[in-house]
């Protein structure tokens, strides 16, 4: 797969900077969504001008800002010890508070609510400002009242959230103008990748952070955002030049890796999006097969479509089980699927399944060494304290997490006075 993409521009802009420029590698910041895209990124830097990413932050929005609060989470009240706790946790913890409100588990599931708190953290609204958001909307009302003694318990257990990474770094940041200046002055160059992916927190993080020298890249593609469910905003790209004044665009329009067949597929649905910067994607490769499109009535018409298809291309060009890969958006959409293929006995395999960090034994072994960390993780001592069995009932702990509560102290601390 040839080089000649969005993340070609990150890396050669780097390239340039420190070669060109003179640029100290500690002055660029460069953000990425995915670790993986950041440690391809740090490879690339260092086959172009050596090793010098030790000296460069190169992360993800979240690992950079981890950096950051693990020096100043004490401006808000926690110890630099915290623990962050992903989606299962967080239900974990709604479902605790769920149980003292008394609410409608039907109207009020742990998903449901994890949800729209999720939600709103993105659009950087906290407790109060989501409640009086809510404008006599009962399930909002109920939900803001829940998210309030949310992250009041994430704060007794000196825990945060995934959503609370960026906000808390940018609350810090506009709260305390030295740690603005540190970083506003440590990072004179900013480059964002993938940047039609960008939510309200990311977006404010980044301007703060580019506020001091306007030295800020970014690489994205407005026909690509298709992530507005999970909180990205596209006008942060279609606003790009009013946000950020003296704005110079450079379109990368040829395109090496696709056939001409899938481009001109391309050019005709995209023609059609509300846009302010049109482009024609082209190439120098063979035209190649036209695309073929089926339309089914349901999932199982769609499912013996492609099994169907599976046994003619091994019948006729004489391919086996192994040169197939059936990709489908989520995981709901495999069972259908595997009913085809066993009843074709054709032998299959689902890649993904349940991640390994996500494994029972896996998070019960991480809830002891959380604990270690930090004593105030009521979550993990409620996880391992019957793990393996010790005899505590439900009884038990309800009584343990009820002093602990109205107490203001951690579960811990309950049982180590338990004399």
């Amino acid at each position: 797969m040839l080089d000649h993409g969005k993340t070609k521009v990150l890396t050669h802009k780097i390239a340039y900077l420190m070669s060109e420029k003179n640029v100290k590698p500690w002055d660029i910041l460069a953000i990425t969504f995915t670790n993986k895209a950041a440690n391809e990124m740090k490879e690339r830097v260092e086959k172009l001008i050596g090793d010098v990413t030790k000296d460069m932050w190169i992360g993800t929005f979240h690992s950079i800002c981890v950096r950051i609060l693990r020096k100043y989470i004490d401006r808000l009240g926690f110890s630099s010890s915290f623990v962050i706790f992903d989606t299962t946790d967080q239900r974990s913890l709604i479902k605790q508070i769920l149980k003292g409100q008394e609410l409608d588990d039907k109207i009020f599931t742990d998903k449901s609510v994890q949800y729209e708190i999720s939600n709103a953290k993105n659009d950087m609204l906290e407790p109060a400002a989501y409640s009086l958001k809510a404008n006599g909307d009962f399930r909002k009302e109920k939900i803001g009242e829940i998210y309030k003694i949310y992250q009041k318990r994430l704060q007794e257990n000196n825990a945060i959230d995934f959503d609370d990474i960026i906000n808390f770094v940018i609350k810090i940041m506009m709260e305390n103008p030295d740690v603005l200046e540190y970083y506003s002055e440590k990072f004179k160059y900013v480059l964002v990748d993938e940047y039609q992916d960008t939510n309200k927190a990311q977006f404010t993080l980044v301007t703060l952070l580019a506020s001091k020298y306007g030295n800020i890249t970014v690489v994205g593609d407005n026909d690509q955002g298709i992530y507005s469910f999970r909180g990205a905003d596209i006008s942060n790209i279609l606003n790009f030049e009013k946000d950020f004044p003296g704005t110079e665009i450079i379109k990368l329009e040829q395109n090496y890796r696709c056939t001409g067949s899938i481009l001109n597929a391309a050019n005709s649905v995209i023609k059609n999006n509300e846009t302010k910067y049109e482009k024609k994607l082209w190439t120098k490769n063979e035209v190649g097969e036209l695309p073929e499109v089926f339309r089914s009535e349901d999932e199982y018409g769609e499912a013996n479509f492609v099994v169907k298809k599976i046994i003619s291309l091994k019948s006729t060009e004489y391919y086996k089980n192994s040169d197939f890969a059936i990709l489908y958006r989520t995981n709901s959409q495999s069972r259908v699927l595997e009913q085809v293929l066993v009843r074709e006995q054709i032998p299959y395999k689902v890649i993904g399944g349940l991640k390994f960090f996500e494994r029972k034994e896996i998070k019960d072994a991480l809830a002891y060494l959380r604990l270690i960390q930090n004593t105030n993780d009521n979550l993990s001592l409620s996880r391992i304290i019957n793990e393996p069995k010790r005899g505590v009932g439900n009884t038990s702990l309800a009584n343990i997490e009820e002093i602990a509560i109205n107490e203001g102290i951690s579960m811990y601390d309950v049982i180590k006075r338990a004399d």
